[in-house]
Order: structure tokens, then sequence, then C-alpha cells
């Protein structure tokens, strides 16, 4: 049942990097920034993650109180309620912030010519040209 310390935060990851990246090309800001901050997205933000991470953690509460059952003979339900949300809600969290960051930044510097921060010219060179004496 140790597989399950790996196995479900690993598929919360997955899940997170796919809507980090989606958050990234569609301009949206990381999400849980969104989710605090921005109070006319929360819903909807809130709505779409459950939709992504809410099989997971589903697969999590089971997973946890087949292991309760087996291990201690009987289900305790706050303990099955915080293990599943750290191996599934709290990753997903995390890494989808993270990802939608670091695409962002990614396509910043892919813009800007490989020059973070800065201003690409159109038709070459940046540098100025020497002139010959």
């Amino acid at each position: 049942m140790s597989f399950r310390l790996i196995l479900q935060p690993a598929v919360a990851i997955l899940l997170a990097l796919r809507a980090g990246m989606g958050d990234a090309r569609e301009g949206r800001p990381p999400f849980s920034w969104a989710v605090l901050s921005v109070q006319s997205c929360r819903r909807e933000l809130m709505r779409q993650s459950w939709k992504d991470v809410g099989n997971v953690f589903l697969v999590a509460l089971v997973l946890d109180s087949i292991y309760q059952v087996v291990v201690h003979s009987g289900i305790y339900a706050l303990e099955l309620l915080l293990t599943a949300t750290i191996l599934a809600l709290v990753p997903y969290v995390i890494v989808r912030g993270l990802v939608t960051r670091l695409a962002r930044r990614r396509s910043a510097v892919s813009q800007a010519v490989g020059r973070p921060g800065g201003r690409a010219t159109p038709g070459g060179d940046p540098r100025p040209e020497r002139q010959a004496d």
C-alpha cells in the first residue's frame, strides 16, 4: 500500500502540468495567486481544478481507507481527509502555479529572441556597427 505515496502525487503532478501549461497558453495568472486574489474567477478555477484532480482525490480516499482498514481495522475520517489532501491536492496546487510561471517566462524569453527582458530588434544584430576609420 505504500505505492499510494508515490502514485497519487505523481498523477496529481501530471494533471497539474497539463493545467499549468493551459493556463500559460491562455494567459491566465498562476493558479494559487488567482484563487486567492481574483475573486471574479475563483469559482471557475475551483470548478476546473476539481474536474482535474477530483478523481485523483477520490482514489486517494479509497486507497487510504483500504489501507486504514487493513492496518488499523477501522477508518479514521480526519486522517483519511488529511492524507488524501496532502497526497493529491497540495502537489496539484503547487505544481500548477509553478508550471504556469515557468511556461510564461519561457515564452517571454523566446519572444525576446533569447534575451530575457530584452527588446528584440527586427532585422538583425542589436549591437552597433563599428565604423571604419
